[in-house]
């Protein structure tokens, strides 16, 4: 053999035994564990904290995060092969994007009342038949967001009902034009291509 072996570690500051641990097979636990907390910023939507942590190795460290109320998305078909999305700007990034339907848990609301009302308002449907598909957290660095995503089917147009300070439009595509367009980089929101790759491989439900 040439060249320098592949080293296994666990991480940073790891101890002879840790190291023993993972290469046995066993799970070492990397908690972390929080001894203060205190708020940097509070508004309507996000809360930023810096918290002061202890590592596993004893040394002290800081955390910054951000607490999200979580929210919900769904993926509406219209048929078997179209799929309903919205088309809005994103101040953040300064440029329109094409999503799925999605909005935040308001307080009191399950994730499936979320993504029914988010449905209604933002492209004017209903749907009979709902199913979730997946919960994920997007930013798992520096926030606790979860979004829950659902598909939806039997859609009937109700009309719309957006809220005061959101400009968007309904967008219907082939599914499989989305998919093309996740694939070519213009459709790039992480909860938009993950719905709609779970959402391809159940449409026979």
């Amino acid at each position: 053999m040439t060249g320098n072996p592949v080293k296994r570690t666990t991480g940073y500051g790891a101890s002879p035994e840790k190291l023993r641990q993972a290469m046995a097979g066993k799970k070492s636990d990397f908690t972390e564990k929080r001894l203060s907390s205190k708020r940097v910023y509070r508004g309507r939507l996000l809360d930023v904290r810096e918290d002061a942590v202890r590592l596993p190795s004893g040394r002290d460290a800081r955390r910054e995060t951000i607490r999200h109320p979580g929210a919900a998305a769904v993926v509406p078909f219209l048929d078997r092969d179209r799929v309903v999305l919205v088309r809005q700007y994103r101040y953040a990034l300064a440029r329109h994007f094409y999503e799925i339907p999605a909005g935040k848990i308001d307080a009191g609301e399950t994730p499936l009342r979320t993504a029914k009302r988010e449905l209604r308002e933002e492209c004017g449907y209903s749907a009979r038949h709902w199913r979730c598909l997946a919960a994920i957290h997007p930013c798992i660095g520096y926030s606790d967001e979860r979004i829950d995503i659902y598909v939806a089917r039997r859609l009937a147009h109700v009309g719309h009902a957006p809220d005061e300070d959101e400009h968007l439009e309904a967008v219907v595509m082939p599914i499989a034009k989305a998919l093309r367009w996740a694939r070519e980089g213009r459709i790039t929101d992480a909860k938009s291509i993950i719905g709609l790759l779970l959402a391809a491989n159940c449409r026979d439900w």
